[in-house]
């Protein structure tokens, strides 16, 4: 992660012989509802329109074949493309350079000048630089994940592309000639130097489609850019790695839906962590503990509006989808519908393919203190809860000291429910903070019964997750396996003394690989090192006053983002590849607070 974060010289040919690009090659361009993933050469394999969670008519990220994506590239075979984010947005600049010329892509999903459009919009603007460059364009329409066949219709108004209850429209610069077959639209440009040609694709679901001028679409491209530039001025971040904090922080934007505050936990579904595996999950949905880590990476960086937001929004879900919190919600508030596993080829052969998460049904408690401890710094932020939303976490706070002693799948969304001990820090933390609300009146309730069973929490974690052989706090209780996770018992506070970091030196002694983590005892085997883990790690390394440490490790964690900044949710150690689901929430707050945390240590006095 350098503050001039760009991938050069990449040829044409960035595929396996299958046709799958690599995960870290990917660009992600967002609107604040859709995104778009574009690879090294300039394919556009995945398009969620018109939000993040729905049916992509552009899925080639998954099946290569009948997927779909749109392809724009030089015909030269032998072209090289040095890509990057232009600064501080979500749009990114290719400089395509052939035989004959040089030409500079800009892609966008577009916004308008008050905001959202009320279409969706996949903009791209190719402009000449030197001599003379030729291009192909290919629009090729998917099958949604087997959920429709596409096809295209030859209108005197444009190309019609229509992809189940999606209907889209091919907007161009009259010097491209496109030729509509029934599956696909296709063109060959030239651009010279000073010329410019735009490609768009407006899109509406179940709705009547506005088929734009390409001069709007071209100028909405700026817009979009100007957009971007004003929000990213708002991170409130000045001086060394402000560039990487703002990459991570836009990188978290694309997960959130401006419109209602739901934050998902990636844009992606069944990207492997590991080739091959079946760990191929669906991550757009907002988890309770992705979306309260979230808004505690974006209100440390001063985001004062998406923080608003996204506690609104969670606690509206709480409420909706009562008495309990669940594990996660869709994006729509609601609970999550079962699994769908379509027969696709899945990336580079990793199956299954899910549709749905499994995790929804499970007991997760730590998720409570994910919750409370999110709320607790809100409110002592200096706002306040409405009565309705305080009354029903009094009644979570009692829901919580009552079940803590039960067993739950964990963090890591287990199959074997157990006593993991990062759970339990985890209700010490919700029971701590609801005593803490109701000592200082913003929540009616028993406090002195919630600060009492903190107490006990905290000391029976001390008895039964502490192994003396290891000198480390336990995977679970009765156990001498690790687990990275008890690393968060130092951010929220449960211990930052002796024992803590003797943990981080078990910790690293068992599960590292140079400054990557694996997340607990006997995981090697089956998927590859956990991103947000090595920052965890950093973190902790703060927490516990090992402050030079952490600056020597940070330092070394540069190999976990991309060429364009992006992290996934895992690291393959030695080659660095990326694995997992992208841009993955999780690798990118757990960033932003272990530099704000170890930005905050070498402050003090």
């Amino acid at each position: 992660m350098t503050a001039d974060m760009d991938e050069k010289n990449a040829s044409v040919a960035v595929r396996d012989p299958d046709g799958f690009a690599a995960i870290g090659s990917y660009a992600v361009l967002g609107d604040g509802r859709g995104v778009a993933l574009v690879a090294a050469d300039g394919s556009v394999d995945w398009w969620a329109a018109p939000r993040l969670d729905s049916t992509p008519p552009f899925a080639a990220l998954l099946d290569p074949v009948r997927g779909g994506s749109l392809t724009l590239r030089p015909t030269d075979e032998n072209a090289t493309c040095e890509r990057r984010y232009l600064p501080h947005t979500n749009l990114t600049e290719s400089i395509w350079s052939t035989s004959s010329g040089r030409v500079r892509v800009t892609d966008s999903l577009n916004s308008g000048t008050a905001g959202a459009l009320p279409w969706s919009e996949l903009a791209r603007r190719v402009e000449g630089l030197e001599g003379e460059v030729e291009l192909e364009l290919l629009v090729r329409p998917g099958d949604g994940l087997r959920a429709w066949e596409p096809w295209v219709q030859d209108d005197a108004r444009g190309p019609i592309l229509h992809a189940g209850t999606l209907t889209m429209g091919l907007r161009h610069s009259s010097q491209i000639r496109p030729r509509v077959s029934h599956d696909r639209v296709e063109a060959v440009f030239r651009v010279a130097k000073g010329e410019r040609r735009v490609i768009g694709v407006v899109a509406a679901d179940a709705d009547p489609l506005f088929m734009c001028k390409i001069d709007a679409i071209d100028n909405r491209i700026d817009v979009s850019a100007d957009s971007w530039r004003e929000w990213s001025s708002r991170v409130r971040w000045a001086g060394a790695g402000r560039e990487q904090v703002v990459r991570s922080a836009l990188a978290l934007k694309t997960l959130m839906i401006a419109e209602t505050g739901a934050v998902a936990a990636a844009v992606t579904t069944s990207l492997p962590e590991s080739i091959g595996g079946p760990k191929n999950w669906d991550y757009r949905f907002s988890w309770i503990r992705d979306a309260a880590l979230t808004i505690d990476a974006m209100a440390a960086l001063g985001l004062e509006e998406e923080v608003h937001a996204a506690v609104a929004w969670l606690l509206h879900a709480i409420r909706a989808n009562g008495p309990d919190v669940h594990v996660m919600y869709t994006l729509s508030g609601h609970e999550p519908d079962g699994v769908r596993t379509p027969d696709l080829p899945g990336y580079r052969h990793s199956l299954p393919v899910q549709i749905g998460n499994s995790a929804a049904g499970q007991t997760q408690l730590g998720i409570y203190g994910d919750l409370f401890g999110t709320v607790a710094d809100w409110v002592f932020g200096g706002h306040v809860l409405d009565i309705r939303s305080a009354r029903e976490l009094a009644d979570l706070a009692d829901r919580c000291a009552d079940v803590w002693r039960h067993d739950d799948a964990g963090i890591w969304e287990l199959h074997t429910d157990r006593p993991y001990t990062s759970s339990k820090m985890n209700c010490w933390r919700a029971l701590d903070a609801a005593a803490r609300l109701a000592a200082a009146g913003h929540l009616a309730g028993p406090g002195d019964r919630w600060r009492q069973e903190a107490a006990v929490i905290k000391a029976w974690v001390q008895t039964h997750c502490w192994s003396e052989q290891k000198q480390a706090y336990t995977f679970y209780a009765g156990s001498d396996d690790l687990d990275v996770s008890v690393l968060l018992g130092a951010q929220m506070g449960f211990d930052r003394g002796p024992r803590m970091s003797s943990t981080i030196d078990a910790l690293s002694a068992e599960l590292s690989a140079g400054p990557l983590l694996y997340r607990y005892t006997g995981v090697h085997s089956e998927e590859e090192t956990f991103t947000a883990c090595a920052f965890w790690r950093v973190h902790a390394l703060v927490n516990v006053g090992r402050v030079e440490e952490a600056e020597g490790l940070l330092s070394e964690l540069a190999i976990v983002a991309g060429p364009l900044g992006l992290m996934s949710e895992m690291c393959v150690p030695g080659t660095n590849e990326q694995m997992g689901n992208l841009p993955q929430a999780l690798s990118h707050l757990s960033h932003i607070q272990c530099i704000a945390a170890l930005r905050a240590a070498q402050a003090a006095p």
